[in-house]
């Protein structure tokens, strides 16, 4: 092969190379379009796993309502670990847990998982949503077993939308509307009949007629 062809040759598989590597890289950048969940905070402390962990606020930054903590639970152990609470440093909400069957402790099985965060797993609601956390900011979180003890790590806050929509909190209920029957307040209706009670109103005849007595 003569040097020029060579030359061509090499300059064509670099451009296509690095055509494929933009796209890969595009792709990778993107995780709507591989379909994959963000990357979320995680550690590890001896046989528990703590991974795809955030702080889900209502999706409508206007909105009152709870947050919540959503993370999976690995024990890598042969026995269970109970979730005996979750605790956010440097604040004063309260965060109260809920096994997935509604009562009873919130457990890690031995050799499994605990899910916590949308529906049918079980919850950690922080009733204080607003007050808890910003979204975009880096929230401490604890997680205390009872074996392992503390698990700690900055965790994400971030609304429920697109793929944490799912796992979000719910909003609270909307108030009912005013009625629009006027409540009764004594007074009397203008335009209303003045009659004394047992008395019929005289119909047809003037004031003076209605009034008048019988004469001899």
């Amino acid at each position: 092969m003569s040097r020029s062809l060579r030359h061509g040759a090499l300059a064509a598989t670099a451009i296509a190379f690095s055509i494929v590597s933009l796209s890969a890289c595009a792709a990778g950048n993107n995780a709507e379009t591989l379909k994959v969940r963000p990357d979320n905070a995680a550690t590890s402390v001896g046989t528990v796993k703590v991974q795809n962990v955030n702080v889900i606020t209502q999706a409508d930054t206007e909105a009152e309502g709870p947050a919540v903590v959503a993370a999976t639970l690995f024990n890598d152990g042969t026995e269970n670990e109970v979730l005996e609470s979750i605790t956010l440093p440097g604040t004063d909400v309260q965060v109260k847990l809920q096994a997935a069957q509604g009562s009873g402790p919130v457990e890690v099985p031995a050799g499994g998982r605990l899910v916590l965060g949308g529906e049918g797993n079980a919850s950690a609601v922080i009733a204080e949503g607003r007050e808890a956390a910003q979204d975009g900011n880096v929230q401490q979180i604890v997680f205390k077993l009872s074996r392992t003890g503390d698990v700690g790590l900055g965790a994400t806050v971030v609304p429920a939308e697109g793929y944490y929509k799912d796992f979000g909190p719910s909003a609270l209920p909307a108030s009912p509307a005013p009625s629009a029957t006027p409540e009764a307040t004594g007074s009397p209706t203008p335009g209303a009949s003045e009659t004394p009670a047992g008395e019929t109103p005289a119909t047809g005849d003037s004031p003076e007629t209605a009034t008048a007595g019988t004469t001899g």
